[in-house]
């Protein structure tokens, strides 16, 4: 089993990742803020991966090991915080919503890790106040443990397209509809359905990331026309696909 790094504070800074580049499984014994101002970083634990995009940041509670991998030309904003202090009262990985306001406060944090002036310690003190009230979003692909749900699963990250229903896919796994439909809700907390949404959405960031134009991701990720797959990734992230390569504004 690979060794865990262990970092006892987590970092408060900046980095830039290439396209694929991961930062391997490793733990705080502090929260830590995960954002990324361009690109997309995913942060996977033994429980699942979790995905953000810029209106998104992950929280990720003290203790906790996890990795990161980033999709597209990723600035990664880390910032570190003490675990006695837990605004949004968290003790699993969450995606919160990031409004600008939050957006700003944890771009200025991370551009100067160090400064510890009067002014700093109050941009901190509304950090923590926009946390404890940002919303928690529905942005994660847990990690099946049963056989036959795993290997739809993995039917499905193959070729997220794939367009047959659950029936059949349970006939493949050697399952019945019905035991997968249970297995769904009981171990990855969703429905069919909620699950291969989320996978899309997933490998639909994962491509926009690349580069791929909005028509071919919706092809390639299965959607029945452009503007479904617009529609629906509007509705999740707050803005469209065809929008995604820009940064929010002061972003890196």
């Amino acid at each position: 089993m690979p060794k865990i790094r262990h970092t006892p504070e987590a970092p408060t800074d900046i980095r830039e990742l290439a396209p694929g580049e991961e930062i391997d499984a490793h733990r705080h014994d502090n929260h830590q803020i995960i954002y990324a101002g361009s690109g997309v970083v995913a942060v996977t634990t033994e429980a699942g991966t979790w995905f953000a995009p810029g209106t998104r940041a992950l929280w990720v509670p003290a203790g906790c090991v996890h990795a990161h991998r980033a999709h597209g030309h990723t600035a990664l904003h880390l910032l570190g915080l003490p675990a006695g202090a837990n605004p949004p009262g968290l003790d699993a990985p969450t995606v919160l919503t990031v409004g600008p306001l939050l957006r700003e406060l944890i771009l200025a944090c991370t551009r100067t890790p160090h400064d510890e002036s009067p002014e700093r310690r109050r941009l901190r003190a509304v950090l923590l106040d926009q946390l404890r009230a940002a919303p928690r979003e529905p942005v994660q692909l847990p990690t099946p443990a049963e056989p036959r749900l795993a290997a739809v699963c993995d039917l499905l990250h193959a070729d997220p397209a794939d367009p047959r229903g659950l029936a059949a896919l349970a006939a493949d796994a050697g399952a019945s509809e019905r035991t997968l439909s249970r297995l769904f809700r009981r171990e990855l907390g969703m429905t069919f359905p909620q699950w291969r949404t989320q996978l899309r959405l997933y490998h639909a960031l994962r491509m926009l990331a690349d580069g791929l134009p909005v028509t071919a991701v919706a092809r390639r990720c299965g959607w029945s026309s452009t503007s479904a797959f617009i529609d629906v990734f509007r509705r999740a992230y707050g803005y469209t696909p065809g929008t995604h390569h820009r940064p929010p504004p002061g972003a890196n």
